[in-house]
């Protein structure tokens, strides 16, 4: 749950919403709320490392294996939070701009949030056979995967410029893949899905929504219900009962503030996209990606091989180029 490519593309519009009083106080002269880059990066950085270490850290080392469970408890979280939000803030008054209609519910919500609970739910099963910093340098394959899906779509015509982007990252993931040494296939698998999921969801967004734009907390307002109905469904068939039983591994503090920490990224990603040019906000992704894999070799003594550093390097600099040309 970040603020990556969908939040690059929808900054102008975002920020015209905001002016018209989407993100604003009330009364006839709105003000933007607006937090210095220099601030609110550094939280955006240390809240989305912090949501990624504190899951694995409960996956793992407090043995609590059940991803579709904690995701759910995460979108009930977020459903709820983001309607408290939208009576005592103005964070939500996006959804204003929006005539949610039955029928583009249906159309829009449903399959989009549907996509979102795959990709969410995958990504954390991933995490139960893999390293965080072998995960996260997998994750610089999403622009290959949103490119080659564009394509296939017609939204998107190739070019010379992004096939050598897509060839870049590609064999950059490939050097990392290999270069791991503790490799997992299960693992593998499931964050490859989840990529596609993900993917998907981006490029549908383009296509269903039609230039309707939302900032992540009112995507969350929208998708969270949809994802927990979907999750709740599918739960009793893949992890049971088994993670009511032993929630007293993990207990009421460490679910309230791992999902709390998991809305505050959203909450940050909202002024994240109101700060800076789109330079600065990749670099500060880059730096983040760092971080968080220098964060998993501390935390859970990952192992980094120089194949996989060299890979991920040539990864990086076709996931920088393809940011910073705006996917052209």
């Amino acid at each position: 749950m970040s603020a990556d490519e969908k939040d690059r593309e929808h900054d102008t519009r975002t920020l015209e919403k905001a002016e018209e009083g989407g993100q604003t106080a009330t009364g006839p002269q709105q003000k933007k709320i607006v937090i210095p880059g220099v601030i609110i990066i550094p939280i955006w950085m240390a809240c989305s490392i912090s949501v990624i270490l504190y899951n694995k850290y409960v996956f793992t080392n407090l043995n609590f294996p059940y991803p579709v469970f904690l995701t759910t408890w995460h979108l009930f979280f977020s459903a709820i939070a983001t309607r408290v939000l939208q009576r005592t803030t103005t964070l939500v008054d996006g959804a204003k701009d929006i005539e949610m209609t039955r029928d583009r519910w249906m159309k829009t919500i449903l399959p989009i949030g549907a996509l979102f609970s795959g990709s969410l739910i995958l990504s954390n099963y991933a995490y139960l056979t893999l390293s965080v910093s072998f995960i996260q340098m997998l994750k610089a394959f999403n622009p290959v995967a949103i490119l080659l899906i564009s394509f296939a779509f017609k939204i998107q015509e190739p070019n010379g410029r992004l096939m050598a982007i897509v060839l870049m990252i590609s064999v950059g993931c490939a050097m990392a893949a290999y270069g791991e040494l503790n490799f997992e296939m299960f693992g593998f698998i499931c964050q490859c899905a989840a990529i596609v999921f993900e993917a998907s969801r981006l490029v549908m967004i383009q296509i269903l929504l039609h230039g309707l734009k939302m900032d992540p907390i009112v995507s969350l307002h929208y998708y969270a219900p949809v994802c927990a109905a979907i999750n709740l469904l599918i739960m009793p068939f893949i992890e049971g009962l088994e993670p009511l039983y032993n929630l007293h591994r993990v207990g009421i503090l460490v679910l309230v503030s791992n999902a709390g920490i998991a809305f505050a990224l959203n909450v940050a990603a909202v002024f994240l996209i109101s700060v800076g040019s789109g330079l600065i906000l990749t670099l500060a992704g880059v730096l983040k990606d760092i971080l968080l894999i220098s964060g998993s070799v501390l935390a859970f003594g990952s192992e980094i091989t120089a194949l996989q550093v060299l890979g991920y390097g040539i990864a990086l600099g076709g996931l920088v180029t393809f940011r910073t040309t705006g996917g052209k």
